[in-house]
């Protein structure tokens, strides 16, 4: 069973082969809880939770570490904390919390550890400490700088010139810094601003950058090298070329991780999502109207690396896939895992590939091959799909549409009433009532009729 991996840094794809089989280890950047969190970060949670639970497949639950940050320090934070007149702790632990509900909800596991940046503080301090012994830092007017110049290769992981560097970067002109690609690892605070005791013998208090954060976290969960960092395309430059010079310069390593996975971006009807056009949507707006597995089944249909183009119209067809899929294995139990399926997630998350196999598993189980549906459902769990009970699916509502059940009962019981007297035309007309009201209803071969909110 081989793994194949496509490396940002070696521009390749690659047989993954761990440092430690017994101990498979993945760090993947986390959000900054300022706010909520949008579709475009919910893509890497759930293409990495889709990597998490192939690893444990392949190496077993035990063995495999997956670590995701929380940024609880940060200038947008500082911000949000302000405009609402609140802690900037209220800020952070309550949409850390938004955000843990919100991802769940998408069907992603926990990962095995959440550590916050405040809690790491004297890990940052530590590794600033040996940058600035090692010469890869300087300290100046009570900032402590990374010297991007003392660090030969910088810039392999994203394959930039110099001038694209500075340009992607929009570094910040500072009179004190040695080079304009310079950038922050400690800075002082200003009055009403989380600050700790600053490293370097500086005396002013102050709060790490944005980089070290995370260099510091996975070198605490993970060691001081490990297997896979991921994140998405946009964390490449400065963020993740900054931890790899931070890391490998404080630790005196070859690499940080030996494979580095990013996800594509992701637009809104064809166009880039933004406050500014509107069209910025959260995943706790869209858990209101559509189940987590349905956003998760549109997620998954786009290869991971590629750019995806969110519309109205994927999630209406996930939905009528999932719709079919948990008719098909209701009174299913897991079966054998697809081999084809499996493959085409071994070969880089292949995930569109996947769903063309278990696609033939529902066109085998549509004809009543039950082997068919138990691989499917099987298959499908594997990437965090068909996870709930029929029941479960079928009761979904969303939040943004008014249903009163009890009447929505009483008028399946009038029509099934008036069926049984053959009373045809009293039955569609409750029917055509019920729609109306936005209700679908499907009668069964067993004499039930199950309802369900239409989309």
């Amino acid at each position: 069973m081989e793994l194949r991996l496509y490396d940002t840094l070696t521009r390749e794809k690659r047989t993954f082969a761990p440092i430690d089989p017994a101990r498979v280890r993945m760090y993947v950047c986390g959000p900054t809880v300022y706010d909520f969190a949008h579709i475009g970060n919910a893509r890497p949670v759930i293409v990495f939770d889709v990597l998490f639970r192939l690893l444990r497949h392949v190496y077993g639950e035990k063995h495999v570490t997956y670590v995701r940050n929380i940024t609880d320090v940060d200038d947008k934070i500082n911000a949000r904390a302000a405009e609402r007149g609140v802690s900037i702790r209220e800020v952070t632990e309550e949409t850390y919390k938004n955000f843990k509900e919100d991802v769940a909800a998408l069907g992603c596991l926990p990962p095995t550890a959440e550590p916050r940046a405040t809690e790491h503080i004297g890990e940052m301090k530590a590794l600033i400490e040996r940058l600035v012994k090692s010469g890869n830092a300087y300290v100046a007017e009570d900032h402590v700088l990374f010297h991007v110049a003392s660090m030969k290769d910088y810039g392999r992981l994203s394959n930039r010139s110099l001038d694209e560097m500075i340009a992607g970067a929009r570094v910040e002109v500072a009179p004190f810094k040695k080079d304009p690609m310079d950038f922050v690892l400690w800075k002082p605070s200003n009055a009403g601003e989380p600050a700790w005791p600053s490293p370097a013998g500086i005396e002013k208090a102050g709060r790490p950058g944005w980089h070290i954060e995370c260099s510091a976290m996975s070198w605490k969960h993970l060691g001081e090298t490990f297997d896979i960092h991921g994140g998405g395309i946009d964390l490449v430059f400065p963020h993740h070329e900054n931890e790899i010079a931070q890391s490998r310069c404080a630790f005196q390593t070859p690499v940080m991780a030996s494979y580095w996975m990013h996800n594509g971006f992701l637009q809104v009807e064809g166009e880039k999502m933004s406050k500014s056009l509107g069209n910025c949507v959260t995943i706790h707006e869209l858990l209101k109207d559509w189940p987590g597995e349905v956003v998760r089944f549109t997620m998954l249909q786009t290869h991971y690396r590629q750019p995806i183009n969110w519309t109205l119209g994927g999630l209406r067809e996930a939905q009528k896939s999932l719709d079919h899929w948990y008719k098909l294995t209701s009174d299913s139990a897991p079966g054998y895992l697809c081999a084809d399926a499996v493959d085409a997630l071994l070969d880089d998350l292949n995930t569109p590939k996947a769903f063309a196999a278990m696609h033939e598993l529902r066109t085998e189980a549509a004809k009543g091959t039950k082997p068919a549906a138990a691989s499917l459902k099987a298959s499908a769990q594997l990437i965090g799909l068909l996870q709930l009970s029929s029941a479960q699916w079928l009761g979904f509502r969303p939040a943004s549409v008014a249903v009163d059940e009890n009447k929505v009962v009483s008028l399946i019981e009038s029509r099934n009433s008036a069926r049984k007297a053959k009373n045809f035309k009293e039955a569609d007309r409750i029917r055509d009532e019920l729609k109306a009201m936005g209700i679908e209803l499907e009668d069964t071969k067993d004499g039930k009729t199950q309802w369900k909110v239409a989309r």
